[in-house]
């Protein structure tokens, strides 16, 4: 039998967490093995029960959910960080993904949406919620050496951030490349320089968005 997916809740408000709770367990994939009302006390939480998946709510008092996605890097936590929140603000869902956040939905999506999202998330796919992405995109957009800048990446990066796209992992594309996984994050690395980007994910999000949108106008 396969394994459960663990999920842990952070969120200041308790009766959110528990429908949020109750709404994932529905899921007998999913299991959520923990539930935090604060930044500090998710940090301690993921640091001893190791969650697959976290739920992080953006705004919360002492600690925000971006300070607290940051210091979930910082401390070595290797869950997949998905940001709840009721914000659509393209600066924050910028500011998250800068965190280390791996995907930004708000609050008023549809609840069967949720799981699905985080079953995606699991396989290093980009979820953000329509709006989210949206506002990121018209963010993205409105850097013109982003937009001048994207001729300029080599056939070897480009063929990373085409993979980046379709969600593999550092591992697996140096699989498909056959180099080594070192060498694949010196691509990524470099493509997010010359694309004045600060993260995977928004790198996925504007491809999808601008260049994909503009391959299939014909454009």
């Amino acid at each position: 039998m396969e394994s459960l997916t663990t999920v842990l809740l952070v969120d200041d408000h308790a009766l959110f967490r528990r429908g949020v709770a109750q709404l994932i367990e529905m899921n007998p994939a999913f299991r959520v093995i923990g539930e935090a009302g604060s930044g500090r006390e998710g940090v301690a939480m993921a640091l001893e029960l190791e969650p697959d998946v976290m739920l992080v709510d953006l705004n919360m008092p002492e600690m925000s959910g971006i300070e607290t996605i940051a210091l979930l890097r910082d401390q070595g936590v290797k869950a997949r960080f998905v940001m709840l929140t009721v914000s659509d603000n393209e600066r924050d869902v910028v500011a998250a993904l800068r965190a280390g956040a791996h995907g930004y939905l708000l609050k008023d999506m549809e609840p069967e949406e949720l799981c699905a999202n985080l079953q995606k998330v699991l396989k290093g796919t980009a979820v953000l919620s329509e709006a989210a992405t949206g506002n990121l995109v018209q963010a993205l957009s409105g850097s013109q050496s982003f937009r001048a800048s994207e001729t300029l990446l080599s056939a070897r990066e480009q063929e990373v951030l085409d993979y980046l796209v379709e969600g593999l992992c550092n591992k697996a594309i140096a699989r498909k490349l056959d180099i080594s996984v070192g060498t694949v994050k010196v691509h990524v690395k470099h493509l997010l320089h010359k694309l004045d980007l600060h993260s995977r994910l928004e790198a996925v999000v504007w491809h999808r968005e601008n260049v994909g949108r503009r391959l299939a106008s014909g454009g």
